[in-house]
């Protein structure tokens, strides 16, 4: 995607209001061109071949046509068109916001509701929608993020192996952890994921997902369907157990304690880190602060550099860490900025993490090779 000077955007809501907050916070940018605007999903579709946009702000809840009839079309009709869905922060509109991921949204904002008054509703519009519309257009300085509006289907990349600065190399001991930090694109990633993993896998997985509360919640029963492995939005004070995906909630950091030879799950509300809470940063410096080298980092798709410090604390400590390539996420910013640290050990296109997570979870501490006992057809094999 070539970088733009500006992003032409086109807004559909059956919200009068809606529509003239967003439209007047978005014209105020000088990188966003408002180029239209939708009450309803058939008048998006009439007005997308006129205006050509490059990125549509859909609402989910209007009448005659949806947001989630009308992105099916979108799909149809232009697969790669950034679409960025208005939901609501309810149980429904979480449910139908991992529906429209699922069909092929590139992200979502929630609706500035209920939140006091008009100027604090633009500001959420301001914060949450603008930075979200520059990276998937990649706009100036966002272009930096390499946004791309769906994961690419072709013949994918081999793992590649980057150089990790000296004094920082990982171990290849044994893993007893997955810590995973993902951002926008993250729902289809895990989906992509955690279904592949063995539902016998012999250590607990702990995720920050980029999310508001309830959508945690159903995120995680949406998964635990899907996937072998048992998936639940992670409480206080749990024991973490093998072969068990805790997800962290809306709103709350996840930490781990160690007490009595047992790790247990932590909850709490301390000042976002990254302008995020959950905070990959928060989880990953906790999981490192516990099991040293004993851990495996994985960065998925999503926008900004929340994980970065986390990785540092994982190599520090002697952990590995495996992120996404750029062909396969939404967003390259948090994978991105994590390989160009060069604190990867492996860059992996979506469809081969679960066995690359599988195959490194698998490997034991095995002492010295010179006193092991090999049978006459037995072979030592070296896995890094």
């Amino acid at each position: 995607m070539a970088i733009r000077q500006k992003a032409r955007v086109l807004i559909v809501d059956d919200a009068v209001v809606i529509r003239r907050i967003v439209t007047d916070v978005l014209a105020a940018d000088p990188q966003i061109d408002v180029v239209g605007t939708a009450a309803n999903g058939r008048i998006a579709l009439q007005k997308i071949p006129q205006v050509s946009p490059d990125l549509v702000t859909l609402d989910i809840e209007m009448p005659e046509m949806d947001g989630l009839e009308t992105l099916r079309e979108i799909r149809r009709l232009y697969p790669t068109l950034p679409v960025i869905m208005f939901s609501t922060l309810t149980a429904r509109g979480a449910e139908a916001t991992l529906d429209a991921l699922t069909l092929g949204a590139s992200d979502y904002v929630t609706k500035p509701a209920n939140v006091g008054s008009v100027a604090t509703a633009q500001q959420r519009v301001r914060d949450e929608l603008i930075p979200k519309i520059k990276s998937l257009c990649q706009v100036g300085s966002a272009a930096t993020l390499a946004a791309r509006p769906i994961a690419a289907s072709a013949a994918l990349p081999r793992a590649a192996v980057v150089p990790v600065p000296a004094g920082t190399q990982a171990t290849t001991g044994e893993v007893e952890i997955v810590a995973i930090g993902v951002s926008t694109g993250g729902p289809n990633a895990l989906a992509a994921i955690l279904p592949h993993l063995p539902g016998d896998l012999r250590v607990p997985i702990v995720i920050v997902q980029h999310m508001p509360p309830m959508f945690t919640k159903f995120l995680a029963e949406r998964l635990d369907r899907q996937a072998a492995l048992t998936v639940v939005e992670a409480t206080a004070g749990e024991v973490i157990r093998p072969g068990v995906v805790y997800v962290a909630p809306g709103n709350f950091h996840l930490v781990l304690d160690r007490r009595g030879g047992r790790t247990f799950t932590g909850l709490n509300q301390d000042a976002p880190e990254n302008s995020c809470r959950p905070a990959v940063d928060v989880l990953f410096r906790s999981v490192a602060g516990i099991f040293g080298s004993r851990a495996l980092g994985v960065i998925l798709t999503g926008m900004g550099q929340d994980g970065l410090r986390g990785c540092e604390d994982l190599r520090r400590a002697g952990s590995p860490v495996f992120v996404q390539d750029e062909d396969t996420s939404i967003v390259w910013g948090m994978p991105g900025f994590v390989a160009r640290a060069g604190l990867a050990d492996r860059v992996i296109p979506l469809p081969a993490i679960a066995s690359e997570i599988t195959r490194r979870v698998a490997v034991r501490d095995q002492p010295p090779a010179a006193l092991v006992s090999v049978g006459p057809r037995a072979a030592v094999t070296r896995i890094s």
